[in-house]
């Protein structure tokens, strides 16, 4: 009786996931792995950096999500290394795991154009660990603040700086402001919250490039309302502890958040192919490695251009779409040697939440804004949400925290020292 084919897919996020799904109970053995035993939905980390959601809320175990198929293997680990040529990855302990096929979807990690030593002064939420130490480093600098015997070192840590004005740094500026203007108002005596500074750096000429002008504009205002100071056209120059340069200007700060810009994981040097400037893996309209055999790259790591000719923004749908995809075609290929159709992106609207009753939503025929967008951002992510329960834990928190103002993950809780910027894999 002949072997299945053995593919092994390296990366546990929207894409490898989607891909594993679509070759459950196939005729083929899948091998899953992961560094983390869980998926994590990354748009939403941001609320649990500024105690909006607990971890538990947007992670679900992979066994439970993938454990109902026999034929795929579930491995706790991290690969280190992959040989085309052999056809074999490597694992951290040193065991070697034979493929097939490879799938790589290990995800993206902050780019800090070119000043690494920015990220141990500035963590961006891309995993659990980081987010738990962005929200440990926001409430501590409000208890440090209640015991400062003067009004400029209250000043001072009362001060959180976000770098970047793009989806996740609008949204991270907008949730500190709420946190500070409501959920914290009431529970200090020394101090009041309220009057804390918020600041978002962006270098470009406005925020939210991506999308239209006019949503943009939207958000600028909308944030301004929330008492966030929006600087754009200013680029950050220099970093040391609690200290930003912008423009030449020296800001203080209890908290600097850094949300600008990503770039693929370092996985993409495994294949020995030319990367873009980004680490993306160019690949071929069916996902593959262009010159490497039965090598297939999603989401954030893959450079894929849309219809437009423009590179597909590193977005979970996109992501999510591509895992779906190549499962689909792999099932089919590996069977009864189906080639495999090129990848078409169908794009169901970028969106972003500013605050309270404020989003942008840009389906490109159209554009939302104010509350219908808010409300439309609020279903769209609890659906995408994996698991009945955690739709059903984030659906309720959101709407206890929209009737009381209040949130209830406001834990500080020991973090590594040094939590891992790469994509968790």
């Amino acid at each position: 009786m002949a072997e299945h084919p053995r593919l092994v897919i390296v990366g546990a996020g929207f894409a490898g996931l989607a891909c594993a799904k679509e070759l459950g109970r196939k005729p083929v053995d899948v091998t899953l792995v992961d560094r983390h035993n869980y998926h994590l939905f990354v748009p939403l980390l941001y609320q649990v950096a500024t105690a909006a959601l607990s971890p538990a809320d947007i992670a679900r175990p992979v066994r439970r999500i993938l454990g109902k198929y026999q034929n795929i293997r579930i491995l706790l680990d991290e690969v280190v290394d992959a040989d085309t040529i052999a056809r074999t990855v490597r694992l951290a302990g040193g065991t070697e795991l034979p493929y097939d096929r490879l799938v790589i979807a290990t995800g993206s990690q902050y780019s800090y154009f070119g000043h690494p030593e920015w990220a141990r002064l500035a963590l961006g939420p891309r995993t659990l660990e980081e987010a738990r130490t962005i929200r440990g480093q926001l409430l501590s600098a409000f208890e440090r603040a209640e015991m400062a015997e003067s009004r400029a070192e209250q000043d001072v840590l009362m001060t959180t700086v976000v770098v970047g004005g793009g989806p996740t740094g609008v949204e991270m500026a907008g949730s500190v402001a709420e946190l500070s203007r409501h959920a914290l108002a009431r529970d200090f005596r020394r101090i009041d919250p309220r009057r804390a500074h918020i600041l978002l750096v962006e270098a470009g000429p406005r925020l939210l490039p991506a999308f239209p002008q006019a949503l943009a504009q939207y958000a600028h205002r909308a944030l301004e309302r929330l008492g966030v100071t929006v600087m754009v056209g200013q680029a950050v120059e220099a970093m040391e502890p609690g200290v930003v340069v912008v423009a030449g200007r020296r800001i203080e700060a209890g908290t600097i958040i850094w949300g600008a810009g990503v770039q693929a994981s370092n996985a993409g040097r495994w294949l020995g192919v030319e990367l873009a400037k980004d680490g993306r893996v160019p690949v071929n309209p069916d996902l593959s490695v262009r010159g490497v055999a039965d090598v297939y790259v999603l989401g954030d790591m893959a450079l894929v251009t849309g219809d437009d000719g423009t590179p597909l923004p590193a977005l979970a749908q996109v992501a999510a779409q591509q895992g779906t995809h190549l499962g689909r075609g792999l099932a089919r290929n590996l069977t009864d040697g189906t080639p495999l159709a090129p990848f078409r992106f169908h794009n169901r609207g970028n969106t972003a939440i500013v605050g309270r009753n404020a989003a942008v939503f840009d389906f490109g025929w159209a554009q939302l804004k104010g509350r219908i967008a808010w409300v439309l951002w609020a279903i769209i992510h609890i659906y995408l949400l994996v698991g009945f329960e955690n739709r059903l834990r984030v659906a309720l928190e959101w709407f206890w925290r929209y009737i009381t103002y209040e949130r209830g993950a406001r834990l500080i809780m020991p973090a590594r020292a040094n939590p891992s910027a790469n994509g968790g894999r």
